[in-house]
């Protein structure tokens, strides 16, 4: 399976080029203010690509998803599109997980304080999983800022070194986008707008 996977789009998504695949993955901060237009607008683009798989998540900006009540997200999207939200779906025998969690910063959509609060939801995924969505980056691992720190969670690489998934996209911040791996697990930072929310980087594409 060809997958392409991008990342904090921020209402620019329709100035994205897209190479052809069988699963695009969006992994969140598709809006800038999280408002609902904006995620209508995301969500109508998204729908008529020409993908056979379409998945996103939400972001630290995407506050809609976390306001929002199950039905009413549900009667937003379009049939077409697969929302995940520490939940899962297995497409031609891939497990894979999403989740938008990412750690405290300036009271942001889904952020949770890093430790036990945090921990609880990277302890959901299931053992099983294959492809790993999280909008943040694991500790150490395509998570540095600007000024060199490390912004990425120390839980969910101990998560990730336990399951081994393998497959870990994650966004969030943006001046990390890249690829790397650790073990047998590749990890991509599909981040499209850099530090200064220009559209700089290119969609990621794998195969699995």
């Amino acid at each position: 399976m060809k997958i392409v996977a991008i990342s904090d789009t921020h209402c620019r998504h329709k100035s994205v080029k897209l190479p052809k695949g069988d699963l695009l993955i969006h992994a969140g901060d598709l809006t800038y203010k999280g408002q609902v237009s904006e995620v209508t607008d995301f969500l109508q683009w998204f729908a008529s690509l020409d993908f056979p798989h379409k998945i996103f998540i939400a972001g630290n900006h995407d506050f809609y998803f976390e306001k929002a009540n199950e039905a009413a997200v549900k009667a937003l999207l379009p049939e077409n599109i697969i929302y995940l939200q520490d939940s899962g779906v297995t497409i031609s025998g891939i497990n894979i997980w999403g989740s938008p969690v990412t750690p405290w910063f300036y009271n942001w959509a889904f952020n949770r304080y890093r430790g036990a609060a945090i921990a609880k939801h990277w302890s959901m995924i299931p053992a099983d999983t294959n492809l790993l969505i999280t909008h943040g980056p694991a500790f150490g691992i395509l998570d540095s800022v600007v000024n060199g720190s490390h912004v990425g969670d120390k839980d969910l690489l101990r998560k990730i070194d336990e399951l081994k998934p393998a497959v870990h996209i994650c966004g969030h911040v943006h001046e990390a986008y890249g690829r790397l791996k650790r073990g047998t697990t590749r990890c991509f930072n599909a981040s499209l707008l850099n530090e200064k929310y220009e559209l700089e980087n290119a969609p990621v594409a794998f195969t699995l």
